[in-house]
Parts: structure tokens; sequence; C-alpha cells
């Protein structure tokens, strides 16, 4: 499928927002300027705007006549707490804070998809923009379902792209089910018991005891686990390591 004309019309302002947004980093529910920068484009671009979902979290609504069916496109806006190593000119103005996982990039391609859509409306229906904030590890978008996103804008569907480095440019990467990984989270607790360096034996060393868990879970993940079949991780690993009569 080929690039739309128009859409390549907005290529340098699109460039100019990515690396503007890249130079500015903000982190989980802290995404202020991002969002005002967000909202701004989406009321210059002729969107209805709403904000407040989730704190930094930005709506923007394309309509289009009075056909029920409504869609959402989503992206995220949040960085990560990484020191930036680039040199080139836009690199984060803000020690160890980075967009190393690529939303601003994301944030930039709806962007472009709002301005292109309201200019065009070439759809009956409505669309609804979600910018969500805290994507890694808050959990924005659930606090935006929490907070009522899909109560007050109801969607038939809502679709994201995420970017993937690696494949060729113009090619989009896409499968039937889950694609991409998730991560879970637990904790374990290691007593150990001190004892005199010069009789370590008589001492219960919880730094062995932690090399060995780490050890262990890393074989139980390459070698009972089909990594081509989605699953959440923490039950899998939970079902290959259960001792069997």
């Amino acid at each position: 499928m080929p690039i739309i004309p128009q859409v390549l019309d907005y290529r340098d302002e699109l460039i100019a927002i990515r690396r503007d947004i890249h130079a500015h980093p903000e982190l989980a529910f802290a995404e202020q300027r991002t969002s005002d920068l967000v909202a701004g484009k989406l009321a210059e671009y002729g969107c209805e705007v709403y904000r407040g979902l989730a704190g930094t979290g930005v709506i923007g609504t394309i309509r289009r006549g009075n056909a029920p069916a409504a869609i959402g496109l989503r992206a995220d806006m949040d960085a990560l707490p990484i020191q930036e190593r680039n040199d080139f000119a836009y690199r984060s103005t803000h020690d160890g804070r980075m967009h190393a996982c690529g939303h601003d990039g994301h944030t930039t391609m709806l962007l472009g998809a709002a301005k292109y859509l309201a200019a065009t409306r070439n759809f009956e229906g409505t669309v609804h923009l979600i910018f969500q904030p805290a994507e890694e590890g808050g959990g924005g978008g659930r606090v935006m379902v929490e907070e009522g996103l899909f109560d007050k804008f109801p969607c038939d569907a809502v679709f994201a792209i995420h970017n993937k480095p690696g494949i060729a440019v113009g090619q989009i990467a896409a499968k039937p089910g889950p694609l991409l990984a998730a991560s879970d989270r637990w904790d374990i607790r290691v007593k150990g018991r001190g004892t005199h360096a010069a009789h370590p034996h008589l001492g219960t060393d919880p730094f062995v005891i932690g090399a060995q868990i780490v050890l262990a879970l890393q074989t139980i993940g390459s070698r009972n686990i089909d990594r081509s079949t989605p699953r959440s991780s923490a039950s899998a690993l939970c079902e290959a390591a259960r001792p069997t009569m």
C-alpha cells in the first residue's frame, strides 16, 4: 500500500514534532508538556479535544455524518527512566529520561493520522484519537478505562501500532492473535542467617540462594516453555515448575 501523497506533505512537520517530543521526554503520569503539545495540535487540526483522563491523557474526536459506528486509534506518550547517550541535536534534554521505546514516534504517528482524517473526513462515523499516558508499567490505559474512557468515547474497535526497528521501511509486521510480549512480576523473599566470614558453614548465605534461583528460573523458561505459544509467563513458569507425581 503506497503512502498517501497528502500525508507526505506533512513529513517535515511530523519530523519536527517527533524530534521535539524526543528532546523533552516525560515519565508516566507526568507527560504535561507532551499532553499540551498534543492537545494544541489536535485543536489546530480541527478536532474536538478532551483532557483529564488519567491525569495527562488526551482524546481527540473527529466526526462525519450521523452513522453510529466509532473506532479508536491509540498511541502512548510516556518515556523511560533511561540516560540517553546519543549525540544528535534532538537528544533528551533531561538527564535520566529518554524516549527509548519509541513513544515519541507513536504520538507523532497518531497526530499525523489526526491531521489527515480531520482534513479529509473520508469516512462515516466517529474516530476517537486516544493519547494514553503511563504505558511503561504505570497502567495508564487501565486508569483511562476506569475513569470512563469507553463510557464517554464508545468505540466498536480500537487500533494501535508499535514501531519495530529492524524491518524494512514501508513494511508492517502482523499476525493473528497476540504478537508482542508482556511482562509479569512476582516477589521472592529469601531469608538467610548471618555468620562470621571465618565460619561460613555456620550461616545461610542468601546471595548464593538468590543466584541459584535465578539460574533455575532461566532454565525453566528456556527448557520447558514453548515460546511460540502466547500465555501468561508467570502461570507458565508455575506450571513448568510444578512437581509431577
